[in-house]
């Protein structure tokens, strides 16, 4: 019974987790799957967006983050050639 009950615990606390739109510093840490080290390194370069309220305390837009996570994505080697297609197509065009 105790075990079934810390499940459901744990079944709640990840979903308002999933809910949350503001992160803490430990909270991106976790999201973002980086020490915390790296992701202070990340703020202090002005590398990741993030929000000072009131000058300490580091917080996080969960929707930035995963935007910032999308930045720069790697093509597939299907896209490169759709893409090289194209333009050899195009450059014929001309």
């Amino acid at each position: 019974m105790n075990e079934n009950l810390e499940m459901r615990v744990s079944a709640l606390e990840k979903h308002l987790y999933a809910l949350k739109k503001i992160l803490s510093f430990e909270e991106a840490s976790k999201f973002l799957n980086l020490s915390k080290s790296y992701l202070y390194q990340l703020t202090s370069k002005g590398v990741i967006p993030h929000y000072k309220p009131q000058g300490k305390m580091i917080y996080f837009e969960k929707e930035l983050l995963e935007d910032w996570l999308r930045q720069n994505p790697i093509r597939t080697k299907q896209e490169l050639q759709n893409e090289a297609a194209n333009r050899i197509i195009s450059s014929k065009k001309k």
